[in-house]
C-alpha cells in the first residue's frame, strides 16, 4: 500500500523536480454522505493524496475507492462492487486550481476562503467541479477543506430501481488536507 501512494505523488508531481513552493499530504481525509429515507449513507477514507503548488494555485488529488470505510460492511461491499465498481475504476482523481490563489497568503498566519476548480475522474466519467475552500496557516503548516455535492447520474453511478427510492442522487463530499512541506 505505501508503494502505491509513493508512486500516486510521483504521478502527480510528473517527472519535475519537488520545489519548496510544493506541499503534500497522503493522509487527507474524504468523506461522503448522503441522506436517504431509510438509512443515511456515510464513508470516510483518511489515506487520500494530494500535492498542491502554493506559487501556481495548481492542485492534484487522488483517492483509492476501496479506501472507504463504512459503518456497514455490507455497504461497502455493494459500494464497491455494484456503485462506483472499484476494481474497474479503482480510483477518483480531482485536477485543478485554486482560482483566486493570489488571495491566499501562505506564508502569514491567517484564515483564507478561496474557490478551486478543475475536473473531477470518476467511475470513467470527467466533470467540471468548482467549489469553494477554505485555506488556514498556522506556525508555517497548511490546512485546506471544501465541501461540495455531485450528482451520481452525472458519472454513470447508476441506482438500481429496487432501491431507487432509498438512496439519493446526490453525495455531498467533505475533503481536509493537513499539508507537510516536499524537501
Amino acid at each position: 500500500m505505501k508503494k502505491i501512494f509513493v508512486s500516486t505523488i510521483i504521478l502527480l508531481c510528473g517527472a519535475s523536480v519537488f520545489s519548496q513552493t510544493r506541499v503534500f499530504t497522503k493522509n487527507a481525509k474524504v468523506s461522503f454522505f448522503s441522506k436517504a429515507p431509510t438509512e443515511n449513507i456515510e464513508a470516510h477514507n483518511i489515506a487520500a493524496v494530494s500535492v498542491l503548488d502554493k506559487a501556481t494555485g495548481q492542485l492534484e488529488f487522488s483517492v483509492l475507492m476501496k479506501g472507504f470505510e463504512f459503518d456497514k460492511a455490507l455497504m461497502q461491499e455493494h459500494f464497491n462492487e455494484n456503485y462506483v465498481e472499484s476494481d474497474k475504476f479503482p480510483k477518483a482523481v480531482f485536477k485543478g486550481k485554486i482560482d483566486d490563489a493570489g488571495k491566499i497568503n501562505f506564508t502569514k498566519d491567517g484564515n483564507y476562503n478561496a474557490t478551486v476548480s478543475g475536473l473531477l475522474t470518476m467511475h470513467g466519467e470527467t466533470k467540471n467541479v468548482s467549489a469553494p475552500a477554505s485555506f488556514t496557516v498556522q506556525n508555517g503548516k497548511l490546512t485546506s477543506s471544501s465541501t461540495f455535492t455531485i450528482a451520481l447520474s452525472e458519472y454513470k453511478i447508476s441506482i438500481p430501481s429496487v432501491v431507487k427510492d432509498n438512496i439519493s442522487n446526490t453525495v455531498k463530499i467533505m475533503v481536509i488536507c493537513h499539508y507537510e512541506n516536499m524537501n
